[in-house]
């Protein structure tokens, strides 16, 4: 049985919250434009593709475990926070009379608090999740690396063209897609510092709900960083055209 209180508004913050996040990468197919994360791909395949040229370097391996070490922090991170919050469930009704007390808080009934206790753990834990399957494919693109071949230089291996590109691509692919897993759980903290303003109203998680994900495609399409990327690949892909 739904909350008294739980009315039209909080129904929108709740859906809005979830469909941006998950739609995040439909936007932008939706504006015509790519993210950089997408994008990316091209410079890691590029990466993989230097592997097989000149062999695996120290910085290759001090890359690869800087963001095997980011993914696992972050994991470890969010089942701390995730902890924190289920002890909490404890002392529930204490906390949401000491909340009902704050002036800038709106007052909510003790089952619209624990629902939107609720929706803060679920975009917590799903975002725990994608850091774990995220450094589980991590794992798997590690294993690919290794096991590439070296086509050039003193350690030269013969290898067909067509089967060495084929090998480039599904390796740079499972690196992408675990990165790409990596990035909507980092997201999933915009959206739950959203979720945490469902405390203080809706309207306020809708306001930071949509101001979360304008920053978000701000980051991607218009800051100077965005730009950079965006020339540094046109420069490669021009570079790749000219040698073929």
């Amino acid at each position: 049985m739904l909350p008294n209180d739980f009315s039209l508004p909080h129904i929108v913050a709740m859906a809005l919250l979830l469909i941006s996040w998950f739609a995040y990468s439909t936007i932008f197919k939706l504006i015509g434009k790519q993210t950089i994360n997408n994008q990316l791909k091209a410079v890691r395949r590029e990466w993989i593709k230097q592997i097989t040229m000149h062999g695996r370097s120290p910085f290759d391996a001090i890359m690869v475990g800087h963001i095997v070490h980011s993914v696992a922090f972050f994991g470890s991170a969010t089942l701390i926070v995730l902890a924190g919050l289920f002890s909490i469930v404890i002392n529930l009704d204490s906390i949401h009379s000491t909340m009902a007390g704050l002036h800038f808080i709106e007052s909510l009934s003790i089952e619209l608090f624990s629902a939107n206790f609720a929706l803060l753990a679920v975009v917590l834990t799903i975002s725990f999740f994608s850091f774990i399957y995220a450094l589980r494919k991590l794992v798997y693109a590690i294993a690919m690396i290794g096991a590439l071949p070296v086509v050039k230089g003193s350690n030269k291996v013969d290898y067909a063209e067509d089967n060495l590109q084929q090998l480039i691509d599904d390796t740079t692919t499972v690196m992408t897609e675990s990165l790409k897993t990596f990035n909507f759980g980092i997201r999933g903290y915009y959206y739950a510092i959203a979720a945490m303003f469902l405390f203080v109203s809706a309207y306020a998680c809708i306001v930071i709900t949509l101001s979360a994900t304008a920053i978000l495609i701000y980051r991607q399409m218009n800051t100077t960083t965005a730009q950079s990327i965006n020339q540094y690949i046109k420069q490669r892909e021009s570079d790749s055209d000219s040698d073929s």
